[in-house]
């Protein structure tokens, strides 16, 4: 292994560990060959989505100056290039090609990224649930289970309908957890169909009745969605199983402190604390994910 292949995994390993701690602390469970490899899943679409949002944030020898259009169009590029090349002369992109090529990951999964990276520079709403999920969520969240996959290692190709559910259900999540800051981003992502059947306004940042009845439909269709992942678990392997089982737990019980908040995404980030995120992981390593 080369220095600069060294140096770009450690640095695809602190970007997940510094902005992605679920990811990371799910990750601690596999073998270092498969949490190498999930890093580098992480750090592509965390670097794409920063490019486009917080370029100041990316610290790689890329374009981030320009239109977000620009400099999206630009990481795309260079992406492929390195992709088809099977190496790249900065270390964090040689990590990410290397990892993707080693493990034989469909380059189609990378076009469907790109593709809905693009929309969020023009889409700021979206009409409905089957235009959110199929329009974008399919290639910013469905797609990144499919990434993940070879990575776990499943057993059973029908591993794929439940790893594309985990990464919807993960992406849903985050948009009812980040209401509040993608307003300052001047998106929403919340269905404009079902805002109107119950009245409710996210930019008046208030919540109101007809925002909680909003929100709690919104999080029983998030929690359909860890149910059809949840079946997947059975299909992969015990470290991968295990893995996996304890990230979902981490993300689903974010929706449960939604929900303890009344639904209010407008005063803060919803978080779980370290303490019960480690209490949650200890818990899912002996109840039942562990069995081989």
């Amino acid at each position: 292994m080369t220095g600069l292949l060294a140096s770009g995994r450690r640095r695809c390993a602190e970007l997940t560990r510094r902005h992605g701690t679920t990811y990371y602390r799910g990750a601690l469970l596999l073998p270092p060959d498969q949490r190498r490899d999930v890093y580098a899943v992480y750090a592509l679409c965390r670097l794409a989505d920063d490019l486009v949002d917080e370029p100041d944030m990316v610290d790689l020898a890329v374009p981030r100056l320009g239109t977000p259009a620009q400099r999206l169009a630009a990481f795309r590029e260079w992406f492929f290039e390195a992709l088809e090349a099977g190496e790249a002369d900065e270390p964090v992109m040689d990590a990410i090609v290397e990892s993707i090529r080693r493990r034989g990951t469909d380059p189609d999964c990378f076009h469907r990224f790109f593709d809905a990276m693009e929309l969020d520079l023009s889409r700021t709403t979206w009409a409905s649930w089957p235009e959110l999920r199929d329009g974008y969520m399919e290639g910013s969240a469905a797609v990144i289970g499919e990434m993940m996959l070879p990575v776990l290692e499943p057993l059973s190709p029908e591993a794929k309908g439940p790893a594309r559910a985990l990464g919807l259900a993960f992406q849903l999540t985050n948009f009812l957890r980040d209401v509040g800051e993608d307003l300052d981003r001047g998106r929403v992502y919340l269905p404009q169909d079902d805002l109107a059947r119950h009245g409710a306004d996210p930019w008046l940042r208030r919540v109101t009745p007809a925002w909680q009845a909003m929100m709690r439909e919104q999080v029983l269709r998030n929690r359909q969605l860890y149910v059809e992942a949840e079946a997947g678990l059975a299909m992969l392997p015990r470290a991968s199983r295990r893995c996996v089982g304890t990230a979902l737990i981490l993300y689903r019980r974010i929706l449960d402190r939604i929900e303890d908040a009344g639904y209010d995404v407008f005063s803060g980030r919803i978080r779980v604390p370290d303490a019960e995120k480690l209490a949650l992981a200890a818990r899912a390593r002996l109840v039942g994910l562990s069995r081989g």
